[in-house]
């Protein structure tokens, strides 16, 4: 870690200035509504060009922004600077542009943090391939239970742009932070941050394992408290070697969590306890307990970890350790989250479609013992074989649904011989009812179905909340 004074960023004054906003959606238009109350000339380049576009063209129009539909690709004319979407990808013409012609390139998350007041309120940021909505929700939770006014803002769905520009005046806020986002965001500086573990996705847009890791690393950048990493990653690179990469504000402390007893500087787990011996409040005392096991919903051991995680930057906030077990206790996890359907015949049902990669589904799969597993969509160019060579010896079956399911199938074949496999050559979306009834068939009392995809949903749904739902209506199906 760095110990050299971090500096601020240099202050931007928009008044006059030539904006473009690259994209629409949900993050182009409230920036270019921003951008221009805050006296900016604005012009809003889009790719699209379809009737949700033109819509939200027209209300920006309205307003006197120029919109420009179909050429994402050209710079105008004496562009000062980009605020771009998240997912607008770095190799675009745009941005190659306005690298030959000096023009910086912003986020929505690098504007909302250069616009806040000389009082706002101090960023706790989560990043990581899996688990930072339900960290930053716990977070949120923790901190309300502390008595912090507080929100869970950024990657989640609500805008940081509102939260630091709107009436609503918080102690903290809880950050949750994309690699999208932190790609676009060079002078964010948070209070403390966590990676939660890194495995390869979104390589296409990032280009490489280390380009996508570099990215995620971004959030230790100018931590003033506690850079927060996960002791049992196997990740290459690790959060910790992030951690070491990182240029840090002088005293900013490196914190670890682990689902095993913690050593000096970590929160850990010591019989059925969450402990911290980080931020010990009791000087006497060689850990602090801050709660148990079962105050974490569901108690699933990547859930754990999500919630030593959300405690770890809480405590580095002081957070009293009561709180932190209110919190948790408080906390109700996201639809379609290792969530439990129902029971039918003695077998559990668990909706886990946020499973929409293999490290996200190898931490679902590894929280079962005796296991029917529905999987497949579409693989992102994802491989299948450690995924099922770690838990074939918890599969009693599967079955394959979705696009990709083949390359499941042959990781199957690989390593998994002896488990029955059916698969359904179908993307429609009735094919999940189907699905649940094979499910059924193969399974015996005391096991748990899962759904846990490690794909994503498009091939057969509009998005991993349908995907859950169609698997939710078919077991209620089986139990009327």
């Amino acid at each position: 870690m760095g110990s050299g004074k971090v500096t601020s960023s240099v202050p931007f004054e928009f008044q006059g200035k030539h904006v473009t906003v690259a994209g629409l959606g949900v993050s182009g238009v409230p920036a270019a509504k921003v951008l221009h109350g805050l006296g900016a000339r604005v012009t809003v380049v889009n790719d699209g060009d379809d009737e949700r576009a033109r819509a939200q063209a027209a209300e920006l129009e309205q307003l006197g922004v120029t919109v420009r539909l179909g050429d994402g690709a050209t710079l105008p004319e004496g562009t000062d600077l980009i605020v771009t979407a998240p997912g607008w990808k770095p190799d675009k013409p745009l941005f190659a542009a306005a690298g030959r012609a000096g023009v910086p390139v912003w986020g929505d998350v690098e504007l909302a943090w250069r616009l806040r007041g000389p009082d706002a309120a101090p960023w706790l940021a989560v990043t990581g391939t899996n688990g930072k909505t339900t960290t930053v929700r716990m977070l949120a939770a923790i901190l309300e239970a502390a008595g912090l006014r507080t929100a869970a803002v950024g990657n989640i769905g609500v805008s940081l742009l509102d939260a630091v520009l709107g009436e609503e005046r918080y102690d903290v806020l809880a950050v949750e932070l994309s690699s999208y986002q932190l790609h676009w965001a060079p002078s964010l500086r948070a209070h403390s941050a966590a990676v939660l573990n890194l495995a390869p996705d979104h390589l296409d847009w990032h280009g490489s394992m280390e380009a996508y890791a570099a990215d995620k690393g971004r959030i230790y950048e100018g931590n003033r408290v506690a850079c927060v990493y996960n002791v049992d990653a196997g990740d290459k690179p690790s959060t910790e070697d992030l951690v070491r990469e990182a240029d840090v504000e002088e005293g900013c402390r490196a914190v670890g969590f682990t689902l095993g007893t913690p050593g000096p500087s970590q929160l850990g787990v010591v019989e059925g306890i969450l402990v911290d011996r980080a931020f010990v409040e009791n000087r006497q005392k060689n850990a602090q307990e801050l709660a148990e096991v079962a105050d974490v919903n569901p108690p699933a051991p990547h859930n754990i970890a999500n919630a030593l995680a959300a405690a770890a930057l809480a405590r580095a906030f002081g957070v009293p350790a009561g709180a932190v077990r209110d919190g948790l206790r408080a906390f109700t996890p996201d639809a379609h989250r290792i969530a439990h359907v129902g029971d039918v015949d003695g077998v559990a049902y668990i909706d886990d479609s946020k499973a929409t990669n293999t490290h996200a589904a190898q931490a679902s799969l590894a929280a079962y013992e005796s296991i029917v597993w529905i999987a497949g969509g579409l693989a992102k160019g994802a491989t299948f074989d450690e995924l099922v060579a770690g838990s074939a010896k918890r599969l009693r079956g599967v079955v394959l649904i979705g696009q990709d399911r083949a390359l499941i199938r042959e990781a199957l074949a690989r390593h998994a011989p002896e488990v029955p496999v059916v698969d359904l050559d179908r993307t429609d979306t009735g094919a999940m009812l189907q699905a649940v009834r094979e499910a059924q068939r193969l399974a015996r009392p005391g096991d748990t179905v899962l759904l846990a995809p490690a794909c994503a949903s498009m091939d057969m749904f509009a998005n991993y909340n349908k995907r859950g739902d169609a698997f939710a209506q078919a077991v209620r199906e089986l139990g009327a």
